[in-house]
């Protein structure tokens, strides 16, 4: 699968603004998926999750956080 990640708007999350250690996450990607890379490497791989286990790793990540 080759999806086109050129000029994606990438953000990292509030959390992560003390930490150097991070994942960064670009929207609006056409199909359903959401692209994540590490922030300390920007020009490495992404990994595409489908939206739903996105969801679920955000849930999961705020229910530890709290």
């Amino acid at each position: 699968m080759g999806l086109e990640l050129i000029g994606a708007a990438w953000r990292k999350s509030t959390y992560s603004a003390a930490h150097e250690e991070c994942l960064e996450v670009a929207d609006l990607i056409p199909g359903g998926l959401i692209p994540v890379r590490d922030s300390k490497s920007p020009t490495g791989p992404a990994l595409f999750l489908p939206a739903a286990a996105w969801a679920t790793f955000l849930r999961a990540v705020k229910a530890t956080a709290a």
